[in-house]
This record gives C-alpha cells, sequence and structure tokens, in this order.
C-alpha cells in the first residue's frame, strides 16, 4: 500500500518547530515555537488531514500529527466539539505551547494556591482569554494549571506542542466544601 505524502506545510511546520526548539532557554524556546505555530497557522492553508479534523461524540479528539523522533516534542491536533473542554489541570510538568487551527476556545488559568499533592488543593482563577484562528498561548511549569473549552456552537480545533510525549496529567475535580480532588489521569490518542 503506498503512503499519502504529507502536505508541504506539515513538512514546513515539522522543520521549523525543529530549528525552534534547539535552544536550552526555556522561555525562548516556548516563545519561538509560539511564533512558529502562529505563522503557519495564520498561512490560511488547510494542511491538517481531514481525517484528523473529525469531533469524539463524548469528549474532545486528541490525535497526534508528528513526534519527533528525538523526543524533543510533539504534535498534537485537539478537536472541541459544542460543549467539549477538559477539567482544571496541569501538564505533568511539561511545557506546551497551543495555537487555534479552526473555530475559538477559552482558556481560563488558575493560580495553585499550595501544593498541588496536598488533601485539598486551593485554586484561584488567574485570568480567562478567548482565543480565534492563529492565537497561539504557551505554558510553562509550574504555571501550568488550565481548563479549555470551545465556547461555540460549531467545533474548534487547536493545534499543541508539548515538550515531549505527554501521556499523562494530574485532573482536578471540585469538592464540595472546597478544594479540589487529585486524579492521576492517562491520555490516549482518538481514534
Amino acid at each position: 500500500m503506498a503512503m499519502t505524502a504529507r502536505p508541504a506545510k506539515v513538512d514546513e511546520l515539522i522543520r521549523r518547530l525543529d530549528q525552534a526548539v534547539a535552544t536550552a532557554d526555556l522561555h525562548r524556546l516556548c516563545s519561538n515555537v509560539k511564533r512558529v505555530l502562529a505563522e503557519v497557522v495564520s498561512s490560511g492553508e488547510q494542511f491538517v488531514d481531514p481525517a484528523l479534523l473529525k469531533p469524539a461524540p463524548d469528549r474532545y479528539a486528541r490525535r497526534l500529527l508528528h513526534k519527533d523522533p528525538a523526543g524533543r516534542y510533539s504534535v498534537v491536533v485537539m478537536v472541541w466539539d459544542q460543549g467539549q473542554g477538559t477539567p482544571l489541570h496541569d501538564h505533568a510538568g511539561v511545557w506546551c505551547v497551543e495555537c487555534v487551527y479552526r473555530g475559538r476556545i477559552r482558556v481560563t488559568s488558575f493560580d495553585l494556591e499550595g501544593d498541588a499533592a496536598a488533601e485539598r488543593p486551593q485554586f484561584t482563577p488567574e485570568s480567562v482569554v478567548f482565543a480565534g484562528v492563529g492565537e497561539a498561548g504557551h505554558l510553562i511549569p509550574p504555571f501550568e494549571y488550565h481548563t479549555i473549552e470551545n465556547p461555540d456552537a460549531t467545533p474548534s480545533v487547536t493545534i499543541h506542542v508539548y515538550g515531549g510525549e505527554l501521556t499523562w496529567c494530574h485532573a482536578f475535580h471540585p469538592l464540595e466544601g472546597g478544594g479540589y480532588r487529585r486524579e492521576l489521569r492517562t491520555l490516549s490518542y482518538t481514534d
């Protein structure tokens, strides 16, 4: 069976990300990746395979676009149908840059008060950002606690670049009387 050629824009994205992550300065690295994602997405070219853009019925879809052979980063496409989102969560200490490919998302960042491993960790909402196509943001631990959701009636698509392959995180669920319950969550890709 012959393999389908990858779109030139995906090849460009990977080439530029390879260059963007070639620094030990984490703030510069995330700034570089953010710039690359914003420029490639803002080109207007639809380069993500349509098979990766389908919503999942019961939760947001998470699909691998590229995994760097050297393990420096991975690129994941996420599809958010109407009303879909994440619980409050961290990124297990892994940096992340995300960019809106289609639609719009709402990102709420939280400040951790104390220790995330406490019996009832406490969080305070810090900011709410609505982002549209071509807009990108980043998370650098320890500032990594957030939610993402689709506030609109049509599906949204985001492209996430992680500092490695994110296979787990902690989700935080509100408790009656205050605080949150921490849960270890294994992450997988959507079929």
